[in-house]
């Protein structure tokens, strides 16, 4: 029996998985979360040895909650569930250790024997989303687009600085050159445009 925990703020799918998963495997479903605190909540509760998580939620999302999950559990095997593959959050899924994602449209068998791949050790990327993920042509770097990304949440130059643990000059530097690659006139300007390019 492999346990899982559910996490998706669409209700009507959440409960359409926790339904037919147990169908197509060997798979008891300890838990449903509807965002990603809860999410992490669960897992670290529970200790389920798949969790299957949304990528996109309100609140803390998929990736945030993995984040805190992360901390305690290094080893926990994550299959996240994705519309969009943006290439630069499929990155930051994969520097944070998850080990498979899938097409939220796939067949509930699809998913179930990724699941089972996951529990064994292995990895998986759907074809589709790893094709959109290989298509890209962004000229970022990892630190210019974590300064334009807590850019577009808000923060300030010297907020940005203490989050990153980097000095503001440096700070400055990455948004200069963020600036200068998409050509625009603010860094505000500049996250905006890597959002409207899915870096972000």
């Amino acid at each position: 029996m492999i346990t899982i925990v559910l996490a998706d703020d669409e209700a009507l799918l959440r409960k359409a998985l926790a339904k037919l998963l147990p169908m197509e495997g060997d798979i008891q479903v300890l838990a449903e979360a509807t965002d990603g605190a809860q999410a992490a909540e669960a897992t670290l509760r529970e200790r389920p040895d798949v969790l299957v998580i949304d990528l996109e939620m309100p609140g803390t999302d998929g990736l945030a909650a993995v984040a805190t999950i992360r901390e305690t559990l290094p080893q926990q095997a994550i299959l996240m569930l994705t519309r969009h593959a943006k290439p630069g959050v499929l990155r930051r899924a994969l520097k944070l250790g998850v080990q498979g994602f899938v097409s939220k449209s796939a067949e509930p068998a699809h998913i179930a024997s990724v699941i089972g791949l996951l529990h064994e050790g292995k990895r998986w990327i759907d074809p589709e989303v790893s094709a959109r993920a290989v298509v890209d042509d962004n000229p970022l770097t990892d630190r210019e687009l974590d300064a334009l990304r807590l850019t577009s949440e808000g923060y300030a130059v010297a907020d940005i600085a203490t989050r990153l643990f980097l000095a503001e000059g440096t700070v400055r530097n990455y948004l200069s050159n963020a600036m200068r690659k998409t050509q625009a006139k603010s860094r505000h300007e500049a996250a905006r445009y890597a959002r409207e390019h899915d870096w972000l």
